[in-house]
């Protein structure tokens, strides 16, 4: 398996794929933040994934790729290559598409009172895939944004340990019934942080914009919010 993306949830899923007996061909992503606590995953730096079409194809061992944390768009050399791309996007899908820090922003202010994790099949739209599987979680209606965040980073990784199994035994997995998301059906992306000023008036918006400890992992969040 070749994983793709950055940060604690890619390398918690490396982690996790190397310590259940599974193998993992290569890791690939941006440099920063690549622990050497698994010098046994191969890692090549890249910013554009699709460069490294020839290098994914080369090191898979079994054609599946996972996306994790991953900012990188795959375009056709990846995608025509015959690997079969796997996302595990944090929203539910079709509703909120898009970087999950603003759709959890827009959901939180919608007065959504559930969120959670997809995983789909990754084709040439963004976040518009096949649904393999789905969970979802609560959102209090007290909650700030930050606590919000982390207990959905923590369904991802819950939905890719139960995933990861049924990928490694059939790598044509077709998934399973998921239900219907509810939502707005919008893609939430850059150009969505430039309204989320006209929400200032919201009795909503100061809870579901505080990042409290996690303004740092996202400064055009946080810029987009002074």
């Amino acid at each position: 398996m070749i994983f793709v993306g950055e940060g604690a949830l890619l390398w918690r899923a490396v982690r996790h794929t190397l310590d259940g007996g599974l193998p993992v061909d290569l890791v690939c992503g941006p440099s920063a933040g690549v622990p050497a606590v698994r010098p046994d995953a191969p890692f090549l730096e890249v910013t554009d994934v699709n460069t490294a079409a020839a290098e994914l194809a080369a090191a898979s061992t079994d054609g599946i790729v996972w996306s994790l944390n991953n900012r990188m768009i795959f375009r056709s050399p990846v995608l025509s290559c015959g690997l079969r791309v796997l996302n595990i996007h944090h929203g539910p899908l079709p509703a909120y598409r898009g970087l999950p820090e603003v759709a959890l922003v827009y959901a939180m202010l919608a007065g959504e009172r559930e969120f959670g994790a997809t995983l789909h099949q990754v084709e040439e739209g963004i976040d518009t895939g096949p649904r393999l599987a789905a969970d979802h979680y609560p959102i209090g209606p007290d909650e700030p944004f930050h606590v919000v965040l982390r207990r959905g980073l923590e369904a991802c990784h819950r939905l890719f340990e139960r995933c990861l199994p049924l990928v490694a035994a059939d790598p044509g997995w077709t998934g399973e019934p998921t239900r219907p998301s509810t939502g707005p059906g919008r893609y939430f992306g850059r150009e969505a942080l430039a309204r989320l000023d006209r929400y200032r008036g919201d009795p909503g918006f100061a809870r579901a914009t505080d990042l409290g400890f996690l303004a740092g992992y996202f400064p055009e969040l946080a810029a987009a919010l002074r």
